[in-house]
């Protein structure tokens, strides 16, 4: 039974680790990530181009940007359903461990 508990608790702890992680505000691992920075100078890039060249070197980076956010919000709703699922997972734990703790008391 004391083996149940603490896994039980195992699990949580593991649930917050994993929570505060996603919370984090530090964004020290970012170059791990994404990659370092290696942009060009964006007047480099603009040099010699008419309103047009400009328009669309923003075209292409816009579309850059949104394959990005869309492949970032496709990856967001995978964890997100994951999290959900290792949380129900946990609750039925949970009350399995409290169901045999009631028999266990009784016997």
């Amino acid at each position: 039974m004391n083996r149940r508990k603490d896994m039980v608790a195992n699990l949580r702890s593991k649930v917050n680790q994993m929570a505060s992680a996603f919370n984090m505000s530090n964004f020290a691992n970012r170059d791990s990530l994404l990659g370092p920075e290696s942009k060009p100078d964006a007047m480099s890039r603009t040099v010699g181009l008419d309103n047009s060249g400009l328009v669309a070197e923003q075209d292409e980076d816009l579309e850059k940007l949104e394959e990005t956010v869309v492949s970032t919000k496709h990856i967001a709703l995978a964890v997100n359903e994951e999290l959900d699922l290792q949380t129900r997972l946990i609750d039925d734990l949970d009350q399995h461990v409290d169901v045999s703790d009631s028999r266990l008391r009784v016997k």
